[in-house]
């Protein structure tokens, strides 16, 4: 029972921590916003390279996903029904799951990091964390 408790715990924790990620596949495409664009000065083409490698990237980001959403569900149904062999065999698929689809989203960002000059790629870097601390404060405004 204590190692089922210590899954659980694992695979949420894993969770959340994986929610906060991958704000590109939720819909803020940085690269598309006109305070990103002037402040990091990117060019019309740069955005729409950025734009191609996340396009190209995409599909399999939502085949990981998907892989990733089943293999969770399938771990929760199994925390209360299996033995702890089975769960951790599980959490097991579900760790892959989330390997497969991290390595494909930080594979898009390394392609997505290249378009950017040196000076634009720590701009990017404040940006991005003036974004998130701005989100975990509430004000999402400004």
């Amino acid at each position: 029972m204590k190692l089922r408790a210590l899954a659980w715990l694992g695979i949420v924790a894993a969770g959340v921590l994986l929610s906060t990620v991958p704000a590109t596949t939720q819909g803020f495409k940085w690269w598309q916003s006109d305070a990103f664009v002037q402040e990091l000065g990117l060019t019309a083409e740069q955005s729409a390279r950025i734009e191609q490698t996340f396009q190209k990237t995409l599909p399999a980001l939502r085949r990981y996903k998907d892989a990733l959403d089943k293999a969770e569900a399938d771990f929760n149904q199994m925390v209360e029904a299996s033995d702890d062999n089975q769960v951790m065999a599980q959490v097991t698929v579900v760790e892959a799951a989330r390997s497969e689809l991290n390595k494909a989203r930080t594979m898009m960002l390394l392609r997505m990091r290249r378009v950017l000059t040196s000076d634009q790629r720590v701009k990017l870097v404040v940006m991005q964390q003036k974004t998130r601390d701005r989100r975990r404060n509430g004000d999402s405004h400004r």
